[in-house]
């Protein structure tokens, strides 16, 4: 992969996460502002995960059908840039709904194809291992830095501001995918039942399993971590420290992946990022004070950056050539559409029926159920298929 190329690709990546940076805290607050109810505006940002179950898929199956992964990746990221653009003219609840729907419908396409994309051309120069990591803490310090700026604006400018930030934002986005480029790929044909027959492989399939609890133990920190903080005395500010030090901990983990993707099995650093996740998350229910807080905050450089980063180098062992953008899409759908959806979901209802700490004891025992999931594959090597 050349310079220029990897300039494009990190900025892609900086800017989706500096979106979801801005829509993950604050988009809640600005619908609050438009006098939505509280089940109003949880219903909207199910959203994000809702359309992350057909989404990723679908697009990814028509990326591989007409083998242009990039053109499909430009036309989502100008499409949204002008669906968001809407969002000056909405004044009903029905119409912000059909909104976040078809926006995030469209949006969910970037990431698994982005990410295909982007191991694709590293697996065709061997540079997977040191070079991906430094390009995806891009999306991470994208987020961290919308997080940081987006909170200053609004805390002084006022939440009327979001539509004009995410407006930038996209538009920018859609303007750097036209930089993006990968090296040629060969048109497959299609084989009917193929996608079936990769998925009647065991391996698979507890693959698949295992990344489905994984993010099913971290919808609850998603969803409610900040709330946990909160009812422990922690301000805002503070709270604001604790997420950005743990997205400054994968940041870590993804500078310096290549020491550990090099050195060691996939299917081992997916066993040691699920027997972190349930230290992590038994820490968080049981030892709340800071510096044990701190301490797992730090280890979501295991739970999420290395799981990332293993279970996407894992993906190119079953699904690669027409097989590619479906298998990344796969995983987007099992993982953060199924898994993320449930585990909200799940966690809203241990929240409100048991202790809130109890929604982590619910997450540790979601990694257990991972780490035992991929520990089911079978002990061989699964040499990679040249394209």
């Amino acid at each position: 992969m050349t310079p220029s190329a990897r300039w494009a690709f990190g900025s892609f990546f900086f800017l989706y996460f500096a979106y979801v940076g801005l829509v993950s805290p604050y988009a809640s607050l600005f619908f609050l502002g438009r006098d939505f109810s509280v089940m109003e505006i949880a219903v909207l940002m199910s959203m994000l995960q809702i359309t992350r179950i057909i989404g990723p898929f679908s697009w990814g199956w028509l990326s591989d059908y007409l083998s242009n992964r990039i053109g499909i990746i430009r036309f989502c990221a100008c499409l949204a840039a002008l669906v968001f653009l809407a969002i000056f003219f909405l004044h009903t609840y029905l119409a912000f709904f059909l909104w976040m729907f078809i926006l995030h419908t469209i949006l969910s396409s970037l990431m698994p194809l982005g990410e295909s994309a982007t191991v694709h051309a590293l697996f065709r120069d061997n540079s997977f291992d040191k070079r991906y990591g430094r390009l995806r803490l891009w999306g991470s310090i994208g987020f961290i830095a919308m997080v940081l700026f987006a909170g200053d604006l609004f805390q002084r400018m006022g939440i009327e501001y979001y539509p004009l930030v995410g407006a930038i934002v996209l538009i920018f986005l859609a303007l750097v995918t036209f930089r993006l480029h990968e090296p040629k790929r060969e048109r497959h044909k299609m084989v009917k039942g193929e996608l079936l027959v990769v998925l009647l492989n065991p391996d698979v399939r507890w693959f698949l399993v295992s990344g489905f609890f994984m993010v099913f133990a971290h919808a609850a920190l998603y969803v409610f971590y900040s709330l946990y903080l909160a009812n422990l005395g922690y301000d805002k500010f503070q709270i604001g420290l604790f997420w950005a030090l743990g997205v400054f901990a994968e940041v870590i983990f993804f500078f310096y992946q290549s020491k550990v993707l090099s050195r060691l099995d996939s299917e081992v650093v997916l066993q040691g990022a699920f027997g972190i996740g349930v230290i992590r998350f038994v820490l968080i229910a049981f030892f709340p004070v800071s510096w044990v807080l701190i301490l797992a905050q730090v280890m979501h450089a295991g739970t999420f950056a290395a799981h990332h980063s293993a279970a996407t180098k894992l993906l190119q062992r079953w699904f690669t050539g027409p097989l590619q953008a479906r298998g990344q899409a796969l995983m987007a759908t099992v993982s953060y559409g199924l898994g993320g959806t449930l585990g909200g979901l799940c966690a809203g209802w241990i929240w409100d029926q048991f202790q809130p700490r109890d929604v982590f004891v619910m997450s540790a025992l979601a990694c257990a159920l991972a780490g035992m999931a991929i520990q089911k594959l079978r002990p061989r090597r699964y040499p990679l298929r040249k394209e």
